[in-house]
Parts: structure tokens; C-alpha cells; sequence
């Protein structure tokens, strides 16, 4: 199993200054917008990715 994820950007301001919060598992603070979020993965989709666009279609 590989390394825990971290997120690279705040999702409300974009800036890359992020730090773990205090609150517990997966929760982050952003230094530059002063907000706190959590991030939570749900889980595989079982019917994978699924695309409609195929090339040469000219859709």
C-alpha cells in the first residue's frame, strides 16, 4: 500500500501553503486564506471511467 495522500492546493483559494489541522485525520489548514477543510476518500467507483468523447467523431 502506498503512502497517504496529501493535497497540493486549497480548494477554496488555490494557494499552496497547507499544514495538517489538529482535528484529526485528514483535516488540513490553508496559512494563506485561514480556512480549515477536511478531505475524505469514498472509494473505488464500480463501473470505472467511462468516456464519451471519442476522437474523430467531430462531436
Amino acid at each position: 500500500m502506498s503512502e497517504r495522500a496529501a493535497p497540493f492546493h486549497c480548494p477554496y483559494c488555490g494557494d499552496e501553503d497547507l499544514r495538517p489541522h489538529e482535528s484529526g485525520h485528514g483535516a488540513w489548514e490553508c496559512a494563506s486564506c485561514n480556512r480549515a477543510f477536511q478531505l475524505k476518500f469514498l472509494g473505488l467507483l464500480a463501473r470505472g471511467l467511462q468516456r464519451n468523447d471519442v476522437e474523430g467523431e467531430g462531436i
